[in-house]
């Protein structure tokens, strides 16, 4: 197992795979091995089909899941063991058309309120204001922040790729605030430790695990009954400047979405154009308080 499993993060490695595309399929691959206590070289086609019913019809995973566990095995036979076998076509999930939830203005401000440590309110209020994923917030470094420009520089996002997000106003504001707070040269949002004596010196950032728990406890706090984590701030961010009148195209760049079509499903009832994003956009952060 330990040869095959360095062959497969090497191959990984290889294909340029993202940190956390590599987490997340040696994850699968090392449930698969403990669901069947043996080496992955003698998997049978017939087990591997046994699994994938298994995870659908018992232990009823998501379409996310699954779709992250059938791609991390699927790699792994056909690429690391040279293994073409049929049933990898016949399990990926059918696409999710359920659009998600989306969080009102009001409702972003409600659940800030709640959040009781402030190292969890400014990296929750920088992920909304810049529509980032989790990960992308919690490992901002200060010198990502162009504030001659306005600009925050994203590396190497979903799909390895950079991208620039207008920063607003209030949220530069914000961090430069929240940094005084402990002045790490490195990072915007380090890891506190206990009692926070840990975030002046580390180069280790907030565990997003703290950040999920922080947000699920101001949600419920705040009494919101919509089903809701954090990175629906990022899809609250996408709508409320489309309606605020930010041109579709410049949504899609801050997102960093290659595919348009990835972007649309937060365009059905609106078709809205201003010429002026950046205003757009500070005028929609200035609610937040």
């Amino acid at each position: 197992m330990t040869d095959l499993f360095e062959r497969f993060i090497q191959d990984m490695q290889l294909r340029n795979f993202s940190e956390r595309t590599i987490e997340a399929y040696s994850r699968a691959l090392h449930q698969l091995a403990e669901h069947f206590n043996k080496s992955l070289e003698l998997i049978t086609e017939k087990e591997l089909k046994e699994y994938f019913l298994y995870n659908k019809n018992v232990r009823k995973w998501s379409r996310a899941a699954s779709t992250i566990s059938i791609c991390g095995i699927k790699f792994f036979f056909e690429k690391s063991l040279q293994i073409q076998w049929n049933v990898f076509g016949l399990v990926r999930p059918p696409k999710d058309k359920s659009l998600p939830e989306i969080l009102s203005l009001k409702e972003v401000n409600k659940i800030f309120s709640c959040i009781k440590m402030e190292h969890h309110k400014a990296c929750l209020k920088t992920i909304y204001s810049l529509g980032l994923r989790i990960q992308e917030g919690t490992r901002l470094k200060v010198a990502d922040i162009d504030s001659d420009r306005m600009f925050v520089h994203i590396h190497k996002g979903k799909g390895a790729k950079d991208r620039y997000i207008p920063l607003p106003d209030a949220t530069l504001d914000l961090l430069r605030q929240f940094w005084k707070t402990h002045r790490n040269p490195l990072l915007l949002f380090p890891a506190p430790g206990r009692g926070g004596k840990q975030m002046p010196n580390t180069d280790m950032p907030i565990p997003v695990s703290s950040i999920q728990i922080a947000f699920k406890e101001a949600c419920q706090k705040a009494n919101i009954r919509k089903k809701v984590s954090v990175h629906h701030l990022r899809h609250s961010y996408a709508v409320h400047l489309l309606e605020a009148g930010v041109d579709f195209r410049y949504v899609q760049e801050y997102l960093g979405h290659e595919d348009p079509k990835t972007t649309l499903i937060y365009t059905k009832l609106i078709n809205i154009s201003l010429p002026d994003p950046i205003a757009a956009i500070n005028k929609v952060m200035d609610a937040i308080r």
